[in-house]
């Protein structure tokens, strides 16, 4: 029997006809759990973020910082194996990546959403993080990833717990379309300066979003990061996502 292929697979997903699981009204509006014949998908005050019909761009999220990082930095006997902040938990696959990987020391996840959260700890989302959350490297902080960031709303980041070697942040559809206003503060000189603060030196940056933002590229640089550089991933619609990358310097 042949193997149905990804564009196949992703059809049929879509004209599935859509369940509610769970709706949930929050500080930031309403987030609503759906399943879509054999997948779920979480809708943000009606705005479309994610699917488990994939999760490869989701995974490459992970695979490109952790390629990045500088690897004889880990030969060193007084630096920890490389810590990491996952920024959104998602449908999980970025978790579930991460703690598949064994150079990874510190797994750390903000996620702003409790009803989110729950679904991974007790709800079906729990298929795919549920042996990473068991993972004694991962932790999640439930708070707003923006407000962890920024500068001014954190004050000075200036402990080696604080920091981090790499940040994966995928909390909008990208730098050019975002969730909520609010988020939009991320990509700006002010959230890219928190982001600078909370690598350590030589950290990488990596940036989920649905489309190349050469805008978005001019900011990393002008905010003082290094090999900026966009990556694209095949996915099965046929339209590539993209992980934008850039290192904190030494």
């Amino acid at each position: 029997m042949a193997t149905p292929s990804p564009y196949a697979t992703a059809t049929a997903t879509a004209t599935a006809i859509a369940a509610t699981i769970d709706r949930r009204e929050g500080p930031y509006g309403e987030v609503v759990l759906r399943e879509r014949g054999a997948h779920f998908e979480i809708i943000a005050n009606g705005c479309f973020l994610m699917d488990t019909s994939d999760g490869r761009s989701e995974r490459l999220l992970i695979d490109a910082a952790l390629d990045a990082l500088p690897a004889e930095a880990e030969q060193l006997a007084d630096r920890p194996a490389p810590a990491l902040l996952i920024g959104g938990l998602g449908v999980g696959f970025s978790l579930a990546r991460a703690a598949a990987q064994s150079r990874w020391g510190r797994i750390t996840v903000i996620e702003r959403e409790q009803a989110i959260i729950d679904w991974h700890r007790e709800g079906p989302l729990a298929r795919i993080s549920g042996d990473a959350l068991a993972d004694p490297r991962c932790e999640i902080i439930h708070t707003d990833l923006v407000d962890y960031v920024c500068e001014n709303r954190i004050g000075s980041v200036g402990t080696y717990q604080d920091r981090y070697d790499a940040l994966c942040l995928d909390i909008d559809n990208g730098p050019d379309w975002t969730v909520t206003d609010d988020n939009a503060n991320l990509y700006s000189p002010q959230g890219l300066a928190g982001c600078m603060r909370r690598l350590r030196p030589e950290g990488i940056l990596a940036v989920w979003s649905a489309k190349p933002s050469p805008a978005f590229e001019d900011a990393l640089r002008n905010a003082g990061f290094n090999l900026v550089r966009t990556e694209e991933i095949q996915v099965a619609r046929g339209v590539p996502d993209v992980v934008h990358l850039a290192v904190r310097p030494a």
